[in-house]
């Protein structure tokens, strides 16, 4: 399964997406821990120190943001599109 990556993350993952393993039934939370086990430097980035998702950090399954899903419980397709956005700052 594709994920695709913005900002700073591209710049920890090496490129616009990350290739995870995707087994039936799948959460987004076990995702998130295979992209953790690639790129180890992204626990810090995506979780606070109680593996839940830090507050500015958005995890988009087909477009919706997980807080309006199941959180890190939701279960995700096939087919779904997933796409990781750290904080964001400027103006």
């Amino acid at each position: 399964m594709i994920i695709k990556v913005f900002a700073t993350f591209r710049e920890i993952c090496g490129g616009k997406t990350i290739q995870v393993d995707y087994e039936d039934n799948s959460r987004i939370g076990d995702l998130l821990d295979e992209v953790i086990s690639q790129f180890p430097a992204m626990e810090k980035e995506i979780f606070t120190t109680d593996r839940q998702v830090k507050q500015h950090v958005h995890v988009f399954i087909n477009g919706r943001n997980i807080i309006h899903l199941h959180g890190l419980e939701t279960i995700v397709k096939p087919d779904d599109q997933l796409a990781l956005f750290p904080p964001v700052a400027g103006g």
